[in-house]
């Protein structure tokens, strides 16, 4: 299992704060569960429908899209954050 968190505009668009699911098995890297996101309705769509947009924790680190995850893992996905 992993453990999915959503903030701001993704959680809205998603429509929930936080899941768990089972790590699908063609999904090895934040890349592939972003893909696999799309897949799974129109607000997952929305909400990762670009990518490189969309920012992403794993363990509470922040990964680029090529990171490996794996079970037990927690992924927080989230906006980018501006400053000022």
């Amino acid at each position: 299992m992993i453990n999915l968190l959503y903030f701001a505009w993704v959680r809205e668009r998603v429509g929930i704060a936080n899941e768990e699911i089972a790590m699908p098995s063609d999904v090895s890297t934040v890349a592939d569960l972003v893909a696999w996101q799309r897949d799974r309705g129109e607000g997952y769509a929305e909400a990762f429908a670009d990518g490189d947009v969309v920012r992403v924790a794993v363990n509470q680190e922040h990964v680029e899209m090529g990171h490996p995850i794996q079970n037990g893992d927690e992924i927080a996905f989230f906006p980018p954050v501006t400053g000022g």
